[in-house]
């Protein structure tokens, strides 16, 4: 069965192919005096995807007169179904952006002088293709690294075909927003690589372990239709959520209730909750024993004494999730970012294992394997694999370094020292839209086209149960002297010569996909009978998107019960910094807006309020109203927040929905370049992160860091749309008015 929304959305094949078929020429007559919001021509909408994160959204853009003028979901996509996040929205912020870089680019005096000259593409291509050329021909291919931010689709495959005929295995992903240990605990737990799909719109009870599902967790739009569907889709039946972190969240201020567990011990509560299904009796396999031997040590009242959850409360959430006929456990955020993040997210699916959900309706779905496209996440290395990149540029063993769409500068912490390493490298090219602190480091750089302007293909991860693609289509033409990325290798290869031409041959990224999908189409037969593959093509990309809904994953590959089991070990994460001299949890989280500062250059999601403070523009740090009446803090007090890596300052924000002893801060600010809206505008929390690791996957532990805090008794107001959370005598809170 095809998943193809064709013609019924009258939508063109692509810009070129819009340009092809002209309608008949019409003739305008000016309006003397035209309306304000009237501009003659006819609108169309083209359908691509979305790469303001990596959910894979498919979008439809509306353009009038060649220009982009408004961005939607696409109704037919299987993730976004017709909907959109802020971040989507803000595409045109990056089509249209005044800081865009409009031709190649060449560092005119020294790194980090920000001082670059135009020059021309072959210039450009002919430097970079020449010097990776020679050291082909040396043998010393090896000494070519390529970096980029999360790439699936065709255009990881052709990063990987480039690189693996050029002869170097160094192609590797970094994104501070990839979830790592979710991926390493779902191959210890469940033996898949993939992301599972998680049916939260089937489930009756949710229970969230710091996934901030409606806003930043894996794929906000699809997961916020679905807790729609949970909360009011069914007749006289309405699902329940509760959500577990140290700072209310969006998905939070959503639920029905909200705990804040001892920072790292989320995991170890989990284990709590597993023991008390398998004291209640609730799962009866025939690994039972295995498990209560296990979880023997978690009792309700040990727990409680490490979590600061009481045992009521405990015992009650394990008897509504065991009692819910659809019941479905998540983790994300803080508790998949401690030293003991794998061990806590397999905590977690030991929840799901125990109550029977997997392949159940509101439950979690195993994806069967994925149209078009290697294994997301499989190039991901994590800050281990970044550590060993800094390290080998540091010892000489990197030439070239290629990077695009990542900026680890801005992203790591400062003592992972990648910036300096970089300045060890003879040539660092950047393939980029925009100038950041990353591409200024760079001593050239290629400048992209925007993903409105480009073509390309998607498979969404974390899928949606059943085989889905999508295809990445120009919408209006380039604005600028850029190229899209897929051109610049395929560019590229041509100047490297040998026989990279000869097993890339395609003239254009257009070309490479176009091949692609013949090839997946040559390869599939079920529900594409009687249909050639040039209708297959063009209705694939009138729709945006393809897929088989008919198509389903079977039964995951189980571990044994010993493997799980054997994971749980270090349930409690480990801090950096001891207690008595960093009394603090530092509670660095992602926001909405600007995830891990890749949003911090769109002016409207720079001036969209922060839907948990209102705050807009720059940075805070949020204290809870007891801690800051302890420390006779008020809001605005500008604050040097200190940890064991370093310091900033901030103005304090007083928030209510934060743990006592928590001082947390929104990731994505502290720009020191990436253009006139984000450069210098408030701090970046990374700067304070102490390289603390998940060993299992190798990920930072971003939230495994302490922190204390002073007034510098300096004050700076801070910018938020709403007044203060105190009615101030003015009882607009009490109780209705019968006569109102």
């Amino acid at each position: 069965m095809q998943f193809i929304g064709a013609g019924s959305l009258g939508v063109a094949g692509g810009v070129l192919y819009g340009e092809s078929v002209q309608k008949d020429v019409e003739l305008l007559i000016p309006q003397v005096v035209p309306p304000e919001d009237y501009s003659p021509g006819v609108a169309s909408w083209y359908n691509t995807v979305c790469n303001q994160c990596s959910a894979g959204c498919g979008i439809s853009v509306r353009i009038r007169e060649g220009k982009a003028k408004k961005i939607e979901g696409n109704p037919v996509h299987p993730v976004s179904q017709g909907r959109l996040c802020a971040r989507g929205q803000a595409g045109l912020n990056v089509l249209y952006n005044p800081d865009r870089i409009r031709s190649p680019l060449q560092n005119a005096t020294s790194r980090e002088s920000g001082s670059f000259t135009e020059i021309s593409w072959d210039e450009a291509l002919t430097t970079i293709g020449s010097r990776i050329g020679r050291l082909r021909i040396e043998g010393n291919a090896s000494r070519v690294r390529l970096l980029t931010g999360s790439t699936r689709g065709g255009l990881d495959e052709l990063f990987a075909q480039f690189m693996s005929l050029l002869g170097s295995d160094h192609y590797q992903q970094y994104d501070f927003t990839d979830p790592g240990a979710l991926r390493a605990a779902n191959r210890i737990a469940f033996g898949m690589d993939q992301l599972p799909h998680y049916d939260i719109k089937h489930a009756d009870y949710l229970l969230s372990f710091g996934a901030d599902y409606l806003a930043t967790w894996l794929s906000p739009v699809h997961y916020s239709l679905a807790y729609g569907h949970l909360r009011q889709g069914r007749d006289g039946q309405r699902g329940r959520t509760v959500q577990i972190e140290p700072r209310m969240s969006l998905s939070g201020a959503a639920a029905d209730e909200w705990i804040a567990a001892r920072p790292g011990t989320e995991g170890l509560l989990a284990l709590g909750l597993a023991h008390e299904l398998l004291r209640a009796g609730s799962y009866t396999g025939s690994d039972r024993d295995e498990w209560a031997s296990a979880l023997q040590p978690y009792s309700p009242a040990m727990v409680a004494a490490e979590t600061d959850v009481s045992v009521d409360t405990i015992v009650r959430i394990a008897r509504e999730f065991a009692e819910s006929t659809a019941s479905l456990a998540i983790a994300g955020g803080a508790t998949a970012a401690g030293t003991n993040a794998v061990a806590s997210v397999v905590a977690v699916n030991a929840l799901n294992y125990l109550a029977g959900n997997l392949n159940q309706p509101g439950g979690i779905f195993f994806n069967p394997d994925p149209a078009f496209s290697a294994a997301a996440g499989s190039r991901q290395v994590g800050m281990q694999g970044m550590l060993d990149l800094a390290e080998a540029m540091e010892a000489g063993d990197v030439e070239v370094l290629i990077v695009h769409d990542s900026n680890p500068v801005h992203a790591l912490p400062e003592n992972v020292r990648f910036r300096q390493a970089m300045e060890n490298v003879p040539l660092v090219v950047a393939l980029s839209s925009f100038h950041d602190e990353t591409t200024d480091m760079a001593d050239l750089i290629l400048p992209t086209n925007t993903y409105l302007e480009s073509w390309g293909d998607d498979v969404p991860d974390p899928g949606v149960g059943f085989p889905v693609a999508s295809i990445s289509q120009p919408v209006v033409a380039p604005l600028y002297d850029t190229l899209p990325v897929g051109d610049i290798v395929l560019a590229l290869a041509r100047r490297i010569g040998g026989e990279l031409p000869i097993r890339m041959p395609w003239g254009t990224m257009e070309e490479f996909i176009k091949a692609r999908w013949r090839d997946e189409y040559d390869g599939r037969t079920a529900g594409l009978e009687g249909q050639d593959f040039d209708a297959f093509w063009q209705a694939s990309l009138e729709a945006g998107v393809w897929g088989q809904p008919g198509i389903v994953a079977g039964d995951p590959s189980m571990p044994s019960s010993a493997a799980m089991i054997a994971a749980l070990a270090n349930p409690v994460s480990e801090f950096a910094g001891d207690e008595s001299d960093y009394p603090f949890v530092l509670h660095p989280y992602l926001t909405a807006t600007f995830l891990d500062g890749r949003g911090a250059n769109l002016p409207w999601l720079q001036e969209l309020p922060d839907p948990m403070t209102s705050v807009v523009y720059g940075s805070w740090a949020e204290l809870n109203p007891a801690t800051a009446e302890d420390l006779g803090i008020r809001e605005g007090d500008v604050l040097e927040v200190e940890t064991p890596a370093g310091s900033v300052s901030v103005p304090a924000l007083i928030f209510p929905a934060l743990r006592p002893g928590v001082v947390a801060m929104p990731i994505g600010q502290g720009h020191t370049a990436y253009g006139r809206y984000a450069r210098n505008r408030g701090a970046n929390p990374m700067d304070l992160v102490s390289m603390q690791i998940d060993d299992r996957s190798g990920d930072l532990a971003w939230a495994a860091t302490r922190a204390r805090v002073r007034n510098t008794g300096e004050r700076l107001q801070i910018i938020k749309t709403d007044g203060v959370t105190r009615t101030l005598g003015r009882q607009i809170l009490g109780p209705k008015n019968d006569h109102a």
